[in-house]
């Protein structure tokens, strides 16, 4: 594939013209994007599914993160640069790339994406091109929550509140990594990949009430899942003075307790390209794992965008761009 492509040339797209649920996603030809300055063009292998997407695509997130319509879903790209913007000199054609798009730009449901070239960094060497789309929104998620806002270190206890899922699994292998003690809530049907990914204890949110079940003081919460106010706020009773909060649901604030130094955090994910290579490092030495629970096609993404609207959605999803 040669690196400049004729102006004009179409590809596939997933694309939604107005904001509404499933249905409005589109699997159409668009017009090829051309890299400006400071940018490259990627020939994208695989993109991922977030649930931020599905906001995004049914108007919620209008204000945070406005998109232009048409708009082209997909935060997480991997795939191989394929042309080169003026100015671009640490980044070459041909390069296996992974990284985290701005969200306000076209994602990378798409056969190319446009991307600053300061966002990217090599892909991890040891698994497929595509599989490694799963890693940048929800890893830098879990690295920030953890170790930039947490503070975390060796020896600390951690409670993880909704590990099941991808950002979870992420962070249990991490805060693990660095010794921590790690306490991490799941249901019946993710417990045992929790426990793989190594968290010392697993509590059953389903049956059990966290609270009563953490007998001691943890110095950091992460809460990961959409759970009422009341039992956000009561989370907060299991850190120890000086602890923090960390939550990644941000239409919910953070509660705090400024009376014992309790801090809460609303996280809102940024891009790190450092951050992101430290992360593919690791999953190339292996010691980080990417776990995939299904790959689809590009043209079934409105699918995947339904399923998840339903609740049905375990684990990570990548889409896979079509092959040239």
């Amino acid at each position: 594939m040669t690196a400049l492509t004729e102006a004009g040339s179409a590809m596939k797209a997933v694309r939604f013209h107005e904001f509404g649920g499933p249905e409005v996603l589109r699997y159409e030809d668009a017009a090829q994007p051309t890299p400006g300055a400071g940018q490259v063009r990627i020939r994208v292998a695989a993109t991922s599914f977030n649930g931020v997407d599905g906001n995004i695509r049914a108007g919620y997130m209008q204000g945070p993160i406005p998109v232009e319509l048409p708009h082209t879903p997909g935060i997480d790209v991997a795939g191989t640069v394929d042309a080169l913007g003026d100015g671009v000199d640490d980044v070459a054609v041909g390069d296996r790339v992974i990284g985290f798009l701005p969200m306000t730009g076209a994602g990378a449901a798409a056969e190319y994406v446009i991307a600053p070239a300061e966002i990217l960094t090599g892909a991890p060497k040891n698994i497929p091109l595509a599989e490694s789309a799963a890693l940048p929104l929800v890893g830098l998620t879990a690295w920030q929550a953890l170790f930039d806002h947490g503070k975390l270190t060796a020896g600390q206890r951690v409670l993880i509140n909704g590990a099941g899922g991808a950002v979870g699994g992420y962070a249990v292998q991490l805060a693990k990594e660095v010794g921590a003690q790690v306490i991490a809530t799941a249901s019946p049907r993710s417990a045992e990949r929790v426990k793989a990914a190594g968290a010392d204890e697993v509590i059953d949110h389903t049956t059990t009430d966290v609270t009563a079940a953490v007998a001691e003081p943890v110095d950091l919460v992460l809460n990961l899942a959409p759970v009422a106010p009341e039992q956000l706020a009561a989370l907060v009773t299991l850190i120890r003075d000086g602890g923090t909060l960390v939550n990644t649901t941000v239409w919910m604030p953070a509660p705090s307790d400024e009376e014992r130094g309790v801090r809460g955090i609303d996280l809102f994910v940024r891009s790190d390209a450092d951050q992101l290579a430290d992360l593919a490092a690791r999953v190339s030495t292996g010691e980080l794992r990417v776990e995939v629970a299904q790959r689809v096609p590009l043209a079934e993404l409105p699918a995947v965008h339904a399923q998840a609207a339903a609740g049905g959605l375990l684990g990570k999803t990548v889409i896979v761009a079509p092959t040239a």
